[in-house]
């Protein structure tokens, strides 16, 4: 038992290397005998199994059983049996290919959010995936990180762990390094570290005992497998509304079928038609459809840096009206740079220019920090928060390197940094006596000095906020015995303050841009930071993100705020300064009792609550912790604003898309359906005047090609143009508001309407000419159409031509109609007629006429001011 044994016998055991860690080799070696730091999936449904749940629908079933039926009573009519399988398996086999598609889809983006671990490898902090941790490697951790493996403590610094998720114990655990002696409970082995827990507090170094399977979480992995794929909200309510047009479907092709015998069809003849009615007709397609374009709708978004975590997220994304962001590295660049130095009695200097005096300054603020810049070949590699690693930087731009710093003032305790007290304190050896180094915002600082002039310092914390600058300070306090059992009440006081730095992150150029496209789609900014006020504010204005007649407010007098004012005044400010996590929560909640929809973004293991509490919770991929990960519906891979707006834009299209295939797919399935029972009807009506204008097998290929594949299509159009010139959508609209349901349904009229019409010509010559120009108008009107739903606007312009995919279901449509009529084989198994160039020019014009009825009703729409 590791947690038995002491550091020495853990070492040697493992074969680890405290300082340098692995070697590349030793790596290697030991991937091979241990595998990967990864549990195996769950074992993946065949290939075979897979096909044959392709036909587990009712109506599929029903449509096989239609074709043993009528082979059995009619051998002779096996050909229309054979095509009857033909198109059920040709059908499941695109099911399959799209499964395979939308998996590979979601399966990559699990792999890109798969979390990272750092690991001392040939003397250098390096950042790795956790799939490739190996036993022996040194581990570090730090307050955010998510534990990579199962380790046994090496050193720990303040350090407590959320073993929730694995013991269930609500409260984090404290951890030390000693070895405990005799038998302990998972719960409380409190020197060891688990896969899967967080780090809620302090840092810690480790080394990795187990890997994978044979982790505390490996063990328990079958439990973990067991979770089921869920659809989306809006997946659920496509299958119900499937459903429901499915049951009225049945009932017409039931009356169908009754008015097709009373017309003198026979009993198979009629039953074929009714069965492949309902299949064609009935959009058991949409869920399929759905799910597909949402996944590979998310692998795109993920090429442009936003990781979509859950696939609700995109469908409230096109909804978001207020985006709270962090400053740092989001709206900015995220190039912490040391510019301005301050050493108490001084005047505040460039950094290029300071004095050797102020080395000591910066030295200082290196001690007093977990950031680490390495030499990894001829790369320069800063692993921690961007902060940190300026300050360490700016020591090894005068020389000095953080380990030589460290050798020379060996660090034996800390208190890390947490929000609530914004400081970190260190505490080193120097030369005989024990230093404790603190820094922290300048504020907090003052507060905790002694024989301070505060208004000096005031004055020059003042100076360099007004200049954009985001300002630290650092005090220190000697002691002659070593300290003991260090707190922030007793240690972080009647400190001496030592001086200032200045950073500038110089705001990113394209978020003004940004900014001003959200405001322009209805959509707010809102900062939230740290920083001072003044810093705040300056950056806030140069962004455009605060306007005249709006404020901005410290988190102190937010603290003095009931949620009842909070609410009442939550519109009047566009900057938060100082601010601590509880702050972010009550704007989240407060901008959500608004009836707003809030997108959030986090970085640290206290923005996890604001994270979940908003409705997209937007973690930085770059400085982001594991927790704040995890807490996130979406992961932005370049910490930058500018991505959450395209993330906006991108899900208003997808939601768009989604919309236009349902439209398609149900006017097309209501025009096949008219037509039949339109038929029908005159039949009765007008007794031997009309027969059925389409056959079984004609229904069939309707829903294979013209339906299938510009659905598709139309799923992975461009997002539209004007689509951020739009307010967002209500969270609480209806999917068919804005009159969609009334568009659907005059579509499918306009589509039946212009087949029957088809019919009605080609029946005074002949039915077979009649049944051969209502199945061509049929499917050209519906291959046209799929160009009337791709826009929103006339698309008699440049953007006729910007879906490649639904022109190539175009051509592929059209190819293969000209194919069944043209060779005699095909023609004959379809019943069709070769035609004449007149009734050729008829069908196309009554194809083509739907693009007019279309447009004139969009002329309609824009003169009257409807979408």
């Amino acid at each position: 038992m590791f947690y038995n044994q002491t550091i020495d016998e853990v070492k040697k055991a493992l074969d680890a290397d405290l300082k340098n860690g692995l070697n590349d080799e030793q790596v290697a070696l030991r991937q091979k005998q241990y595998g990967m730091n990864q549990i195996e999936e769950g074992k993946k449904k065949s290939l075979l199994l897979r096909f044959l749940l392709q036909f587990k629908d009712a109506l599929t079933i029903i449509l096989i059983l239609s074709a043993i039926i009528s082979i059995v009573v009619d051998p002779q009519e096996w050909i229309d049996s054979a095509i009857i399988v033909f198109v059920v398996i040709v059908n499941a086999v695109l099911g399959i290919v799209q499964e395979n598609n939308a998996q590979k889809s979601l399966d990559a983006l699990k792999k890109m959010a798969s979390p990272q671990a750092k690991v001392i490898r040939h003397g250098n902090t390096v950042s790795i995936p956790a799939s490739q941790v190996v036993p022996g490697d040194v581990l570090v951790v730090e307050a955010g990180d998510c534990i990579a493996s199962d380790a046994r403590i090496i050193e720990a610094f303040n350090l407590k762990v959320d073993e929730s998720a694995l013991t269930g114990e609500s409260v984090p655990v404290d951890k030390t390094n000693q070895p405990l002696t005799g038998e302990y409970p998972l719960a409380e082995r409190n020197n060891m570290l688990y896969a899967s827990c967080y780090v809620t507090y302090g840092r810690a170094t480790a080394i990795v005992t187990a890997i994978g399977i044979d982790n505390e979480v490996g063990k328990i992995a079958s439990l973990l497998q067991e979770a089921k794929e869920q659809n989306t909200p809006l997946q659920d309510k496509l299958d119900q509304i499937g459903k429901a047009i499915g049951v009225m479907c049945i009932v017409i092709c039931i009356i169908v079928f009754g008015m097709e015998l009373l017309s003198g069809m026979s009993f198979l003849d009629a039953f074929k038609t009714a069965v492949a009615l309902a299949v064609a007709a009935i959009p058991e397609g949409l869920a399929t459809v759905v799910t597909v374009v949402l996944a590979l709708s998310v692998q795109k978004m993920a090429k442009k840096n936003a990781i979509i975590r859950s696939l609700p997220a995109v469908e409230t994304l096109g909804s978001t009206s207020i985006v709270c962001s962090d400053k740092t590295g989001t709206l900015t660049q995220n190039k912490m740079t040391v510019v301005k130095v301050y050493r108490d009695g001084k005047n505040i200097e460039p950094i290029e220019t300071c004095s050797e005096n102020s080395y000591q300054l910066l030295n200082y603020f290196t001690l007093c920090s977990d950031g680490t810049i390495s030499q990894i070949g001829e790369k320069e590699v800063a692993v921690g928060d961007p902060t940190e690693t300026a300050l360490v930087k700016a020591s090894l731009n005068k020389g000095f390197t953080k380990k030589n710093l460290m050798a020379q003032y060996p660090r034996f305790d800390e208190l890390a940094f947490d929000s609530d007290r914004k400081m970190m304190s260190v505490f080193v050896e120097d030369h005989g006596r024990y230093l404790q180094i603190t820094k922290g915002g300048p504020d907090v600082i003052f507060d905790r000095c002694v024989n301070l002039n505060l208004d000096k310092v005031n004055e020059i914390n003042e100076k360099m906020s007004q200049e954009a600058l985001r300002v630290l300070a650092l005090a220190i306090r000697y002691y002659d015995e070593k300290p003991e059992n260090v707190t922030s009440a007793e240690n972080e006081t009647d400190m001496t303050f030592l001086g200032m730095v200045g950073m500038i992150d110089p705001p990113r150029e394209e978020v003004k841009e940004a900014v001003a496209e959200a405001k322009k789609a209805g959509v707010r900014t809102i900062m939230i930071t740290g920083d001072h006020i003044v810093t705040a504010r300056a950056i806030a204005k140069a962004l455009g993100i605060l306007e005249d007649g709006q404020k901005a407010i410290m988190g102190d007098e937010l603290s003095q705020m009931s949620d009842e004012q909070l609410f009442e005044h939550i519109e009047e400010y566009s900057v938060y300064a100082r601010v601590a996590p509880e702050h972010k929560v009550r704007i989240v909640k407060a901008w959500k009792e608004k009836g707003k929809v809030v997108a959030m973004t986090g970085d640290g293991v206290n923005d996890s609550p604001a994270l979940k509490a908003a409705d997209i919770g937007c973690a930085m991929g770059i400085t982001g912790s594991d927790v704040a990960k995890g807490a996130a519906s979406m992961i932005l891979t370049d910490d930058n604003f500018t991505t959450i707006i395209h993330s906006i834009r991108e899900g208003r299209g997808i939601y768009d898309n989604i919309q236009k295939d349902v439209q398609f797919l149900l006017s097309s399935n209501i025009g096949e359906v008219l037509t039949i029972f339109g038929a029908s009807l005159l039949s009765l009506i007008l007794p031997g005047s009309f027969a059925s204008p389409l056959l079984p097998i004609h229904l069939l290929w309707v829903n294979l090609i013209t339906d299938s594949l510009p659905a598709f299509a139309l799923g992975m159009g461009k997002t539209e143009a004007d689509v951020m010139e739009r307010p967002p959508r209500d969270k609480n609209e209806g999917f068919f508001a804005h009159g969609l349901a009334l568009t659907i349904l005059w579509q499918g009229i306009m589509i039946g309407g212009v087949t029957l019409i088809a019919f009605f010509i080609g029946n005074q010559i002949s039915y077979p000419v009649g049944m051969t120009m209502a199945f061509i108008t049929l499917c050209g009107s519906q291959l046209v159409h799929s160009f009337n739903v791709k826009s929103h606007h006339s698309i008699l312009n440049k953007s006729l031509f910007d879906n490649v995919y639904l022109w190539g279901s175009l051509a592929a449509g059209l190819f293969l109609q000209i194919i069944i009529i043209t060779i005699p084989e095909l023609s004959d198994i379809f019943k069709l007629e070769r035609l004449y160039l007149a009734q050729w020019l008829i069908c196309v014009g009554l194809s083509l006429s739907t693009v007019i009825v279309c447009e004139i009703v969009k002329l309609i729409y824009k003169k009257t001011g409807n979408r």
